[in-house]
């Protein structure tokens, strides 16, 4: 039965914790704003951490001084572990304490961990108790059913919500890579019209002062010239318009991409207003403030 309470408190602290950040939001940015990582209202690292210290902490409840330092030690290690390993696995760091004082890699700060110790204590001296009193009504046989049921909408959030950022994430690879060959193809475009310009005049140049060496007996040799002129001008202009060709198309794939982000980016970009990406960061935040800009 310990296992079975501790899943119903996941559950129970996970959607308790999505309402309170969606609350939070609601306050600051004066909208609904899905706060959580997946897609359905549960926020997973509450319910890690709030069933982590009841099932650790609540034997030493009685002592109010060892339960808020270790309440804030636990929590912050759950925080700092797991901001580091989505960093890592996802290559996407989601929130950023940087700006606050004594933070550690941005993922987690002394300030807000001890406003989180302050809350476990709250929890598990005041409400904890009465949540535990209305969870042990339901019927064990139904507890297990909806638990079961609420393990594969879960499952089903996570796998959805992983493969929307992965798919993502090969979007802004491939605009990075468009981007890179964009500014290639600009330099190149600019080197053909140097040249273009720069070869002609060399070479008008070069035919002026030969004809008038040749004079009236190598008027022949003249006309020769030029066409050879004329064919060089042409080679680099067709070469200038295969490059402009090439630039205009990866510029109008690049705008399909910038446009083509999917539900659980946007959603993400705006549970997550520090959210940073490790490989691409340039192309990530342009399209973040496009999708600001949007709102």
């Amino acid at each position: 039965m310990e296992a079975y309470f501790l899943v119903l408190y996941f559950f129970t602290y996970g959607f308790l914790g999505w309402c309170t950040e969606v609350a939070y939001a609601a306050v600051k940015q004066g909208h609904f704003v899905n706060r959580g990582f997946l897609n359905g209202p549960i926020c997973p690292i509450y319910g890690f951490g709030v069933s982590a210290v009841i099932y650790f902490l609540s034997p030493m409840s009685e002592n109010l001084l060892f339960l808020y330092l270790a309440s804030t030690v636990l929590v912050t290690v759950l925080e700092g572990v797991t901001g580091y390993l989505m960093d890592k696995i996802f290559h996407h760091k989601w929130w950023d304490y940087s700006n606050q004082p004594l933070n550690i890699g941005g993922y987690v700060c002394l300030i807000f961990s001890l406003v989180w110790g302050a809350a476990c204590v709250a929890i598990v001296r005041g409400v904890h108790p009465m949540i535990h009193r209305v969870l042990s009504l339901i019927p064990a046989e139904a507890g297990i059913v909806i638990l079961c049921g609420l393990g594969v909408v879960v499952f089903a959030d996570s796998y959805v919500t992983a493969s929307g950022i992965l798919k993502f994430n090969r979007q802004l690879e491939a605009m990075e890579r468009i981007a890179e060959e964009l500014r290639e193809l600009s330099g190149r475009l600019g080197e053909s019209i140097y040249e273009n310009v720069m070869e002609t005049m060399e070479i008008t140049s070069e035919q002026r002062k030969r004809l008038e060496e040749a004079a009236e007996e190598q008027k022949r040799k003249g006309r020769e010239l030029l066409c050879e002129i004329k064919d060089c001008r042409e080679e680099l202009k067709e070469r200038y318009e295969e490059l402009k060709v090439r630039y205009e198309g990866l510029k109008e794939r690049y705008e399909e991409l910038s446009v083509q982000r999917s539900g659980v980016a946007r959603r993400l970009m705006e549970a997550f207003p520090r959210m940073e990406s490790r490989h691409h960061k340039d192309i990530f935040d342009e399209l973040k403030n496009r999708f600001i800009n949007r709102m």
